[in-house]
């Protein structure tokens, strides 16, 4: 049997998540009203995993996810609502450990929960499989040190980029545990970086402006969301729009990203898959670099093999760093990882690559 706990303020929301877990069969569940109540029934009962809720009085799930990480570490899946004050607060949880999130489909309180049943009920026994990453405090996390690493920097004269896009060109694909880890490697790389790089992070619609945003504070890259036709520019990192795929093609002579609607012969949106064919199909594969992060599923691992196959270089993040080493086991199991590194070292690797 699975533990889990159910936090949410409202009773009918828990009311319609104990139904929709105890109708699998294989779930002891337990429920909590509060973030205070959480942290307290993650000591008592010893959940395999938390399904928790941000916005709750007395204590917030953001204060109670920070207080259950420092006391008994555990698999938790946020619950949040389909706003960009919502997305904000998902990366929060997301920084603090939490292993993944659903967003709601009807807002606060849902009343069309049903609707995320196979999401939700897949990435909670899911969750229980992931590799626990947890921080002490977001609020000394890489953002802040970032910023004072450049407040104490000897003001140096920009370097000047090189070259033409047709250098190179990185396209990184990524799932469960990639808001975390993007935040881990992108940061790192340098203003002067000369190749423009290509997210397809899986998430929703709402979400991939603000954590756009939220990537473009703390990196010394431009980072924005691909949410109409852009000439990719060299130094420049390019988020897929959630709910769209992320496709390259030529226009007017020039290499363009473009968000095209959701090809449904595909699981998941933004598509690795099609962004890596795109990039076979328009660029020389001897200049791609394929990153494949942490994640569930497939979901990039066959075009990213045939970028290998035809001269390309790849990563596949390593099993001791990654969430879910499920879409960096599939390319490896492909023999199409040029290397298998841990995250930490990835976007070291990518600059010798570079040049940089």
């Amino acid at each position: 049997m699975i533990k889990l706990l159910i936090v949410d303020d409202s009773a009918l929301m828990r009311r319609q998540l104990a139904t929709l877990f105890e109708a699998e069969g294989d779930f002891e569940i337990r429920q909590a009203r509060n973030g205070k109540e959480a942290v307290d029934e993650n000591r008592e009962f010893k959940p395999d995993v938390i399904t928790l809720d941000i916005n709750m009085p007395e204590m917030d799930g953001i204060t109670a996810l920070s207080l259950i990480m420092a006391d008994r570490p555990v698999a938790v899946v946020m619950v949040s609502s389909l706003t960009e004050k919502g997305a904000l607060a998902t990366f929060e949880a997301l920084n603090l450990g939490a292993v993944d999130y659903v967003a709601k489909p009807g807002g606060t309180i849902s009343l069309s929960i049903g609707e995320i049943k196979h999401e939700l009920v897949s990435k909670v026994r899911n969750a229980t499989r992931a590799r626990i990453k947890c921080k002490g405090s977001s609020t000394r996390g890489l953002a802040q040190r970032m910023r004072e690493e450049r407040e104490k920097a000897v003001p140096r004269p920009l370097a000047v980029r090189r070259g033409v896009v047709g250098e190179g060109l990185v396209i990184i694909g990524v799932s469960t545990g990639g808001p975390r880890t993007l935040e881990d490697i992108l940061p790192l790389l340098p203003a002067d970086f000369p190749w423009p790089v290509l997210v397809a992070q899986h998430m929703p619609a709402s979400f991939t402006h603000p954590f756009a945003e939220r990537l473009n504070s703390i990196c010394e890259l431009s980072v924005v969301e691909a949410s109409h036709p852009m000439t990719i520019e060299p130094g420049t990192i390019y988020i897929g729009k959630g709910g769209a795929d992320m496709v390259l093609a030529q226009r007017a002579g020039k290499l363009t990203v473009i968000a095209k609607p959701e090809n449904r012969e595909f699981l998941w949106h933004p598509s690795v898959e099609l962004m890596g064919r795109s990039a076979l199909e328009h660029c020389d594969p001897s200049h791609l670099v394929a990153v494949m992060l942490t994640g569930m599923g497939y979901d990039g691992a066959d075009s990213f093999t045939e970028i290998k196959k035809r001269g390309g270089r790849t990563i596949a993040e390593s099993k001791e760093s990654a969430v879910v080493y499920g879409m960096p086991a599939e390319l490896i199991e492909r023999g199409g990882a040029s290397m298998v590194l841990p995250s930490e070292k990835i976007a070291a690797q990518i600059k010798i690559w570079a040049g940089r």
